[in-house]
């Protein structure tokens, strides 16, 4: 019989237990967790602390007893291993509530540990007002904190996904908050200008922004910067990186990859023939250059997880890579990015170039349109997509996503511009956004349209020794920005206006989004001029480059940014008019779902005690302690959690009902 032994719940882990089990109906299947909590949404961990999420409870994936209910796989949580031995096919482990030593047999193991928050080694990282957010433990400190000691100030150390997540939590529970990065901007993943939306987006909502420097001290109430800055700090968040946990992989001899993560073959097996490894701290293939990366995502990991069980019980599936697609929501603002960008490519070697749209997300006539920005990598030889990235406050995700499976499938643009996307006035446009940058691709590949990216202008214009720049934009919008030293001359008024423009000096052209530049080069080409360039994404490009880095060979008047604020908005809640006396019934079955969930249908006669209250002890169940007790949810995962919060508090005969699919059939 198989014994497949599973190290670290969550994402990887939790996948690959499933995903073993479904394969394999007899296979002993055994996860052990160092935590206390075996698949949760760690996702959703700022979101709660935001209350996005009402409902701590909602967070629990899955229990111990609902992994054996649903799956037969014994769990063991804060059970840490301490050592492999490949040799005899065990694990050695050591529980850190009772200290207790168990070994297991396995053969075939996986190991699925993931990665850990990067610690920095600070003046003050240590004081009970430093944070970081990794675990629902994490979360719970730091929602704690927020409740009792009603901060008023917060610093965010590190401008990544999870960090800009944690700034519009803190801002939604009433705080100031600043974002320290010590790269040029923050999301550097992204391109300045995708990153530049998002820029501005924080600072409309009053989040103070300082990039290029570095946090060197933690006080009291402040930080200090390495430039000399202090900022007011009643709270610190810490979030400057994952690190792979790989101690007990080091020690157990398995090879180490040049990425820094632990090496794996496509079959995500190790350099032991038993072992195989999952999730954030493995190194795998990128799809696009096939270097070794760490791209440490849950959408790759649970896919991993589903490999490696596969693989483990005699399967031959090959992992292909990752793209690493990621997209991050902050306040209303949406970027992300996947593939390639410009400059990874060009590092490589690869002679790619990019193009910028910004198109409205549907139809503008209809009302609520918004502009999505699309940026789109590609081959300057070949066509073939490299990668992208998109931002707006609709439709960026879907962008994203048709980049992504491009990107995947090594389509070139031109497949892309001839795509039939989804229409319907409040849903698209009849040349959709990615249809607009396909057509910019192929135009810039011909030579029809040359472009240039804002990123490139400055070394553009180093190399010049005489450049006119044309703003071809209405006057009211050349009046609120521009760049300093352009020529204003509307698109409309250009053909008449023809005689005056030298045609042996390089004339850059912009317009508010690309559009009518690439109309107002056409003319002017026509005319005889040598050397015309449209900058990619027009005006709005600029202002977003601008927002994240700015410029060094020009300066431009930049749009006011228009300050936002958040309303409250308070939601009445329905009463639950259940009827139901708990001193008389002799058996009591309690729905720990929401309040929400309780009113789409619930099983006869029950009584609904959130698991949230159930945990604060905001309930009323009688005295009765040998009553019995019947809880259920919606998996069974949240009610395995209330039945030990009752047995915790003396009562003792209580049943976990699971889910309330079961509840209905089993009673």
């Amino acid at each position: 019989m198989e014994k497949i032994l599973i190290i670290g719940g969550v994402a990887a882990g939790a996948t690959a237990a499933a995903k073993a089990r479904r394969l394999s109906p007899d296979a002993q299947i055994t996860m052990l967790e160092a935590g206390p909590d075996v698949s949760f949404a760690n996702c959703g961990l700022p979101y709660y602390i935001a209350g996005d999420i009402d409902s701590r409870s909602k967070l629990i994936l899955q229990s111990p007893e609902s992994f054996k209910e649903q799956y037969n796989v014994t769990v063991y949580t804060n059970t840490a291993v301490t050592a492999i031995d490949k040799e005899a096919h065990t694990v050695s482990t050591l529980n850190s509530k009772n200290n207790e030593k168990k070994s297991f047999e396995y053969t075939k193991l996986i190991l699925a540990q993931g990665g850990r928050p990067i610690q920095p080694d600070l003046p003050g990282a240590e004081d009970d007002h430093v944070f970081s957010l990794w675990t629902l433990d994490d979360m719970d400190k730091i929602d704690n904190h927020l409740k009792t000691k009603d901060p008023e100030t917060a610093v965010v150390v590190g401008g990544g996904f999870i960090g800009l997540e944690m700034v519009e939590a803190l801002v939604k529970r009433g705080l100031k908050v600043h974002v320290v990065e010590k790269m040029p901007h923050v999301m550097s993943i992204l391109e300045a200008e995708t990153a530049g939306f998002i820029t501005r987006e924080l600072r409309a909502f009053n989040v103070g922004i300082h990039t290029e420097t570095a946090v060197s001290r933690i006080n009291r109430n402040s930080v200090e910067l390495d430039n000399g800055k202090v900022l007011n700090a009643d709270m610190v968040l810490l979030s400057i990186g994952v690190r792979p946990t790989l101690q007990l992989a080091k020690e157990a001899g398995l090879e180490i990859g040049e990425a820094g993560g632990l090496l794996v073959d496509d079959k995500l097996q190790t350099s032991d023939e038993d072992i195989y490894a999952a999730g954030d701290m493995v190194e795998i293939e990128h799809r696009v250059n096939g270097k070794k990366v760490r791209i440490p995502l849950a959408g790759p990991a649970n896919r991993q997880g589903r490999i490696a069980a596969e693989n483990a019980l005699g399967g031959n599936h090959s992992y292909k890579g990752a793209i690493g697609t990621s997209v991050v929501r902050v306040f209303d603002a949406v970027a992300g990015t996947t593939g390639l960008s410009l400059k990874q490519a060009r590092a490589l070697g690869i002679d790619a170039d990019a193009v910028v749209v910004h198109k409205e997300h549907h139809t503008s006539y209809y009302p609520g349109a918004e502009t999505v920005s699309v940026l789109l990598v590609f081959d300057k030889k070949t066509g073939v997509v490299l990668g992208g990235q998109t931002a707006g406050y609709k439709g960026a995700d879907k962008r994203l996503d048709v980049i992504a499976t491009a990107t995947a499938a090594k389509l070139p643009v031109s497949e892309i511009a001839d795509i039939d996307f989804a229409y319907s006035p409040p849903i698209g446009t009849a040349n959709d956004a990615m249809n607009m940058a396909a057509y910019a691709a192929e135009n810039k590949m011909s030579g029809y349209s040359p472009s240039l990216m804002v990123s490139e202008l400055d070394d553009y214009l180093e190399t010049k020794e005489q450049v006119i720049v044309l703003d071809v934009r209405d006057v009211f919008a050349h009046q609120k920005s521009n760049l300093n030293g352009a020529y204003h001359l509307p698109l409309e008024m250009l053909q008449e206006n023809l005689q005056r423009i030298p045609k042996d000096v390089p004339i850059l052209i912009y317009d508010e989004t690309g559009k009518k530049g690439h109309q107002a080069l056409r003319t002017l080409i026509g005319a005889g001029c040598n050397e015309v360039i449209n900058i990619s994404g027009g005006h709005t490009s600029l202002q977003h480059h601008a927002a994240a880095v700015g410029f060094k060979n020009f300066s431009m008047i930049p749009l006011p940014v228009e300050k936002k604020s958040l309303q409250e908005n308070t939601v009445e809640e329905t009463e639950t008019n259940q009827n139901v006396s708990t001193e008389e019934l002799e058996r009591l079955v309690i729905d720990v779902r929401t309040k929400g969930e309780f009113m789409s249908g619930a099983f006869p006669n029950a009584l609904n005690i959130p698991l949230d209250d159930m945990m604060s002890g905001n309930m009323d169940i009688g005295e009765n302690k040998d009553r019995e007790i019947i809880v259920y949810c919606a998996s069974g995962a949240r009610s395995a959690y209330a039945q030990q919060v009752l047995k915790q508090r003396g009562y003792t005969n209580v049943t976990n009902g699971g889910g309330i699919s079961a509840m209905m059939s089993r009673y």
